[in-house]
């Protein structure tokens, strides 16, 4: 059960699992000194302090830690036997369309050890890609493989892309709150001090981050929201603009006309 997955180069490959996901917890006195790999290894780190040699590079392992192994690869690692390593991971064989090794700079980044920015999701694709594994029915399997396809994703996208700047981390979350709830009274003000930044400053880094300022993103975000209100249910078009915050239904129409082209009172279709 497998299907092409996308790559951040512009490959698709094949992922086919090779053994079982699993967890270990290394022993105290453990110390990996690796024979040549056969084929691909991911490791997610859970918990624990220790230290891995690959490529002649050391890199420190800690909970958050992810590595791509890849064929021939010998890495040589160890840990504090006082805060053990904690492990998840499983062998895999990565292949292009036609079942041929992918070549290594399709699948291997440069940085092939990273920490991921989401530990709280990894340890959940982990956690489900083993239960699921352990099922033993052909759902199971399926559900397995998508979750290890994830990891592989959160590892390839943190491997190659910088982590967001203080201020970009915030105007993501802030546009993730504006498009949640459209209908609460946002302010500039308010907005600006949560990213630390001046009126001035704040307004132009968000229009730079979305294309737009903010008070029209707001609009547009009210305006998706009426769409899919106006979609979805039996509410009147009065109904929504209230729903949304509008005291003005003929100013709402007109800010739904400038964003779709009609007015709220024809469906969707």
């Amino acid at each position: 059960m497998t299907h092409l997955l996308p790559t951040p180069y512009g490959a698709e490959i094949r992922v086919r699992p090779v053994t079982a996901p699993t967890y270990w917890r290394c022993e105290p006195g453990w110390s990996w000194h690796a024979r040549p790999l056969p084929n691909h290894l991911l490791w997610y780190v859970l918990d624990g302090v220790g230290h891995l040699t690959l490529d002649g590079r050391r890199h420190a392992l800690a909970a958050g830690s992810c590595v791509l192994f890849a064929p021939g690869d010998e890495p040589v690692a160890g840990h504090d036997p006082r805060r053990r390593l904690l492990v998840f991971g499983l062998h895999l064989t990565l292949s292009t369309a036609d079942d041929a090794p992918a070549a290594p700079a399709a699948v291997i980044p440069a940085e092939r050890c990273c920490r991921l920015r989401d530990p709280a999701l990894a340890a959940a694709l982990a956690s489900r890609c083993d239960a699921a594994h352990r099922r033993g029915d052909r759902f199971g399997a399926g559900q397995s493989l998508l979750c290890l396809e994830q990891l592989l994703c959160l590892f390839w996208d943190d491997a190659t892309r910088p982590a967001p700047e203080r201020v970009d981390a915030a105007l993501e979350q802030i546009t993730q709150e504006i498009r949640q709830d459209p209908s609460r009274r946002w302010t500039v003000a308010e907005l600006a001090s949560r990213a630390a930044l001046s009126r001035a400053q704040f307004t132009r880094r968000f229009t730079a981050y979305t294309g737009m300022p903010p008070a029209r993103y707001l609009i547009r975000a009210r305006v998706d929201r009426a769409r899919q209100l106006l979609t979805e249910t039996n509410m009147s078009v009065g109904q929504v603009a209230a729903t949304l915050g509008y005291t003005d239904l003929p100013y709402f129409s007109r800010q739904y006309k400038q964003c779709t082209g009609h007015s709220p009172g024809r469906r969707p279709a």
